[in-house]
């Protein structure tokens, strides 16, 4: 099983604010265009890109309005407050998303599957950061709120024995014996898998899979790549998406957690169960103190 407090931040932006950057985007870019450029037509009727953004508006309008100016608030007080977020935060964020993918490849094709590009999951990872900078100093955690965390989460904690793998997806048990005596005979891994391997979402990378735990794959795959040595290539593995063949490149043995250890993580887990409420609390107090008008 994976660990359930690794990786929030990042699912809820990608889950939360999908919606409304594209509404707001689109509320923006109304704004720049003009009223009566044609977004589609419908035999001889045309939609007209003001009916598209009187529509979006009427849905949802005040609801993307309400993201937009909270965003710039924090912006203004991140400025105030000289805050700032580094791009290694931010790519730290997107690997320990990535991890659940397997690489970051894996991860990119995801995103860009819901229509999104790496540069605006980047931006939202940074506006998130931001909101985390700001917020952090302000809430509170008690030791005795860190011990039951502990006790409740031991599990999740510790570090669970992981491998890091590479495999080459084919169709047959044939097209996989073929593969593997290229291998055999000296073929490098990463080209054979840009070659034959059938999995997209690695292919490109060499077929590599990242480190994962036991839990993550189908059985048959994990049993297979758990059990090889470091360096070896196995059989040909059955699941239901075809034959893999499989090479391990590193593991990593598992840990159980201790509680000091364990501490920073136990800290950014909790402070990250408190955010969602420290941050609401907090904006209905700038929404107080800034001179906001709406025009919507």
């Amino acid at each position: 099983m994976s660990n359930p407090i690794k990786g929030k931040n990042i699912y809820a932006i990608i889950i939360g604010l999908l919606i409304l950057l594209v509404l707001a985007e689109t509320i923006y870019y109304n704004s720049k265009t003009g009223d009566n450029e044609i977004v589609a037509k419908v035999g001889n009727e045309k939609i007209t890109k003001n009916e598209l953004y009187n529509f979006l508006v009427s849905q949802n309008g005040q609801q993307a309005l309400d993201y937009m100016i909270s965003e710039k608030i924090v912006e203004m007080e991140a400025k105030a407050q000289n805050i700032v977020v580094q791009d290694a935060e931010v790519e730290a964020e997107i690997e320990k998303a990535a991890e659940q993918y397997g690489s970051v490849e894996a991860f990119e094709q995801v995103v860009t599957a819901y229509g999104y590009s790496m540069d605006s999951i980047r931006n939202d990872v940074k506006k998130s950061l931001l909101i985390e900078k700001l917020l952090r100093p302000s809430i509170e955690i008690t030791e005795e709120e860190m011990k039951a965390y502990f006790e409740e989460n031991k599990a999740y904690l510790g570090e669970e024995e992981k491998v890091r793998a590479r495999h080459i997806l084919v169709d047959t048990e044939e097209k996989a014996l073929e593969v593997k005596s290229k291998l055999e005979s000296g073929g490098d891994f990463a080209e054979l898998a840009k070659e034959y391997s059938k999995d997209d979402s690695n292919k490109n990378n060499g077929g590599d899979l990242g480190f994962f735990p036991r839990g993550r794959m189908l059985q048959e795959f994990e049993d297979a790549a758990f059990s090889l040595e470091i360096g070896k290539i196995s059989d040909p593995v059955k699941t239901d998406y075809g034959y893999h063949i499989i090479k391990v490149e590193e593991k990593k043995a598992g840990k159980e957690a201790t509680y000091e250890e364990s501490k920073a993580e136990i800290i950014d887990a909790l402070v990250e169960e408190k955010l969602p409420e420290a941050y609401d609390t907090w904006l209905e107090k700038k929404y107080e103190s800034y001179n906001i008008q709406s025009f919507l």
